[in-house]
């Protein structure tokens, strides 16, 4: 597959590649926020203006707008006001809110003075209250035991097989921020051999039917059942060099142990002794050569 990308020099609205590759957001729910996301600070539009300019039916904006609510990427409230009047206000947002979150951000709490350096164009801004998609709330939050041996494209494919459990068992809803917390556990299966059918039925087998934290179930069971690290085997010995027959044939072989000569050339001397004891043997009394 190749790839052909230049960076726009203007227009251009940044997405982080957990939204573009969502597990649970369906096509019309990342086309509805990435165009929500692209409109002018200037312009107050609803979401379901967004909805029709995006071309997305009623009933495909319906379940879009459902999923972004459930995975935190859109808060909406409905406030009255003076005169028995009510006031819809909403958030759409790049990154996932909590319910506290969208709230201060909403009222306009002091946000917390960013910790990354100045962006190297354009005006800074500043930062939202959320946290980065792919770093979500930092290492203190971590479960524990979290294997930091495992290669990146096995915690990768470990992420994947728990999105699609996630998608198919309802009762093992996982966001975002479990994912990445648990795909360094199911890379760790992944690296002591076990298979994606491995991991499903290890998380899926006997669930109960209320699951009060999908996570910590899922990070319990991942620990638990965590399959032995394969023996221990010791390394092929390096080849030896090559070396120069050291009989008639002056050919280059090389050699298993210390031998000198070549395999052709160790079977003639072979032959020739063989031949040199039976003409010995010819010359001794036969009742005496039976028996040497």
């Amino acid at each position: 597959m190749l790839r052909h990308v230049i960076a726009p020099e203007r227009f251009f609205t940044q997405v982080s590649n957990e939204i573009i590759r969502h597990p649970r957001l369906s096509a019309n729910a990342v086309r509805l926020l990435i165009w929500q996301l692209s409109l002018p600070a200037s312009v107050d539009a609803p979401l379901c203006e967004a909805g029709k300019a995006a071309g997305i039916t009623k009933g495909a904006f319906t379940r879009a707008k459902r999923e972004l609510v459930a995975e935190g990427y859109f808060h909406e409230w409905r406030l009255q006001v003076g005169g028995g009047k009510w006031r819809t206000t909403q958030l759409v947002s790049c990154v996932v809110l909590t319910d506290t979150e969208a709230v201060a951000v909403r009222d306009g709490f002091p946000q917390v003075a960013p910790t990354a350096p100045q962006p190297a164009a354009g005006e800074p801004t500043d930062r939202s209250v959320g946290r980065h998609p792919t770093n979500t709330e930092g290492k203190k939050d971590n479960p524990p035991s979290q294997p930091s041996h495992v290669p990146a494209p096995l915690i990768e494919r470990g992420g994947l097989i728990l999105a699609s459990v996630s998608h198919k068992e309802h009762r093992l809803r996982f966001n975002g921020r479990d994912i990445q917390q648990l795909a360094a556990l199911a890379g760790e299966w992944l690296l002591r051999g076990a298979t994606a059918k491995d991991l499903r039925e290890a998380l899926t087998d006997g669930l109960p039917d209320r699951i009060h934290s999908p996570a910590a179930l899922a990070h319990n069971r991942l620990t638990r059942k965590m399959p032995e690290a394969p023996a221990f085997t010791a390394p092929v010995a390096a080849p030896q060099p090559l070396r120069t027959c050291a009989g008639t044939c002056d050919r280059v072989f090389r050699p298993v142990a210390d031998e000198t000569k070549c395999c052709d050339c160790r079977q003639d001397d072979a032959q020739a002794t063989h031949a040199q004891n039976r003409s010995r043997s010819h010359g001794q009394d036969p009742c005496q050569a039976r028996w040497t």
